[in-house]
């Protein structure tokens, strides 16, 4: 059979351990006539709970496919996706005035870096218009300055989530804190990155005073958003080593930098459906 014929599917799946899950899966998958491609599986001893990713060649559709494996998913509980590999999963972005995280997700989606489509950038200021018009990409800005229009932000959100099928959505540098109820009703579908510094610094411009106490690394967190401000289920870190030398300009440019690419890879990997959650931590099939 011509690898044309054949469907390259990824199917991820989640239940409680127990003997028996790898072979029931496996042979379903025959049933099927798959032939897995990769896997990835690992048993958390923290929870009792399994987790497994695996891509897949077949000749059946993806209905076929999901029949012939419906039983096993039955049998073991579990919480399952099977999707195409390579679909481009629609995302919707959220930015304030900094542009490096947008600038670097529009990049990298146009160069086929990232399998992703950007429907919209909604944004609470204006600053970023141009930079999604030259990249092709729907811009709205709306306020957010009182309770009142973070409700009708928030709606609005709801609304092009719905009509354009949002599967995800991305926190670039969107400089607003999400309500609780909206933060739980899109659970495990909000990324968000901050920067990471040793020591922490909070409060306004904390290069300055990174800068000032001579610190030694900086670094970037992608997490998944909860209503517990920046402590969401961390999906990807990274860390520079800067020096002394090292102006407050140039610490900014290295930390842009670092939280672009963090970013990116977080939004990849859940793209890709490599990210899976056991609780308030995450497990990353890289």
């Amino acid at each position: 059979m011509k690898k044309t014929d054949l469907t390259h599917f990824v199917l991820t799946l989640v239940c409680e351990d127990r003997p028996g899950i790898v072979h029931a899966i496996s042979g379903a998958i025959v049933q099927a006539q798959g032939n897995i491609t990769e896997s990835h599986q690992f048993t958390s001893d923290d929870t009792g709970r399994f987790f497994m990713r695996l891509q897949i060649e077949s000749p059946s559709n993806q209905a076929e496919f999901e029949a012939k494996i419906a039983p096993v998913t039955k049998e073991f509980s579990m919480i399952w996706q099977l999707d195409v590999v390579g679909r481009k999963m629609k995302t919707l972005v959220l930015a304030s005035r900094a542009a490096h995280c947008l600038n670097d997700m529009l990049f990298r989606q146009r160069s086929g870096q990232l399998p992703i489509v950007i429907s919209k950038v909604l944004a609470n200021h204006d600053n970023l218009s141009e930079l999604a018009a030259f990249y092709g990409i729907a811009f709205e800005s709306h306020s957010v300055t009182s309770d009142a229009q973070k409700k009708s932000f928030e709606d609005n959100l709801r609304k092009v989530i719905t009509t354009e099928g949002i599967e995800l959505i991305v926190l670039a540098r969107f400089m607003q804190i999400l309500s609780p109820e909206f933060c739980k009703e899109f659970s495990g579908k909000i990324i968000n990155i901050h920067h990471s510094f040793l020591p922490g610094f909070k409060g306004a411009d904390p290069y300055a005073q990174a800068h000032a106490r001579g610190v030694k690394l900086i670094g970037a967190t992608a997490h998944f958003v909860t209503s517990d401000l920046d402590e969401g289920p961390i999906i990807e870190q990274n860390v520079v080593r800067v020096e002394h030398g090292d102006s407050r300009n140039h610490l900014v440019a290295i930390g842009q930098d670092i939280e672009s690419k963090t970013l990116s890879q977080a939004v990849r990997w859940f793209a890709e459906r490599r990210v899976l959650l056991d609780g308030a931590r995450t497990i990353i099939f890289s």
